[in-house]
């Protein structure tokens, strides 16, 4: 099972600290990806880390801003997330590949496991 937390309402330019948190499981690392969906809009694709850690990907919009790192002791991805903006609102979701599949992957469909997301709300 995947649990994204870490969300919350914070002003532009803030900053906020997600985290995916695998349980079950937990016989082996998995390649995560980070996705976020805004209302009315489709979900997107925001970072990935393979299941090495040494591969990561960010989406244009994000980069610079946001960091993904593994927490391998406790089963967990984070994303850093710093200089939000308001079009940084969204639900972020993280998923998992399955384990035969290490890499990174941008593709919605890569991606086999999901985890309930986290609002985070960027506002003055």
């Amino acid at each position: 099972q995947l649990q994204a937390f870490g969300g919350g309402l914070v002003e532009p330019g803030g900053s906020l600290r997600l985290s995916c948190a695998v349980s079950g499981d937990t016989s082996g690392y998995y390649a995560i990806g980070w996705f976020r969906q805004a209302p009315g809009m489709e979900r997107e694709w925001v970072s990935c880390i393979s299941r090495s850690g040494s591969t990561t990907d960010y989406a244009d919009s994000v980069k610079g801003r946001f960091t993904i790192s593994r927490d391998n002791a406790n089963y967990a991805v984070n994303l850093q997330v710093n200089s939000l903006k308001s079009e940084d609102t969204a639900v972020y979701y993280c998923a998992a590949r399955l384990f035969r599949y290490g890499g990174c992957s941008l593709s919605l469909s890569a991606y086999y496991y999901w985890g309930r997301g986290t609002q985070v709300t960027v506002s003055s």
